[in-house]
């Protein structure tokens, strides 16, 4: 259960760092109104105490999350963006999330 709590957690802090950024990004690059970056921002805020969620010492949490965020943001940009990983994004995507497993799932004495 803690396992599923905790990639629960990742996926939490993924959305609102992608999302959070995306909206930032529309409103810098592609000229979307103010609020889109003010409502961005917030939920960047928002990824920051997600993370404080987790269990484990920072370190390892961001360390992992990392494996975790390239994988979501591949999917962010597949169904958002239109954006077709090729294989070797899927390839790169899946060792970035074994490494992150082995950071944060592993027991420790």
């Amino acid at each position: 259960m803690a396992i599923l709590r905790s990639l629960f957690l990742f996926m939490l802090a993924g959305l609102c760092e992608i999302g959070g950024g995306y909206l930032i990004w529309l409103w810098l690059k592609e000229e979307k109104p103010l609020w889109y970056g003010l409502v961005g921002g917030l939920i960047l805020v928002a990824y920051g105490v997600v993370a404080t969620w987790q269990t484990a010492n920072f370190g390892r949490v961001y360390a992992a999350y990392g494996g975790i965020f390239i994988i979501m943001a591949l999917i962010w940009a597949w169904k958002i963006d239109g954006f077709r990983p090729d294989k070797y994004d899927i390839i790169g995507a899946v060792m970035a999330v074994a490494g992150a497993c082995i950071i944060i799932y592993m027991p420790r004495k």
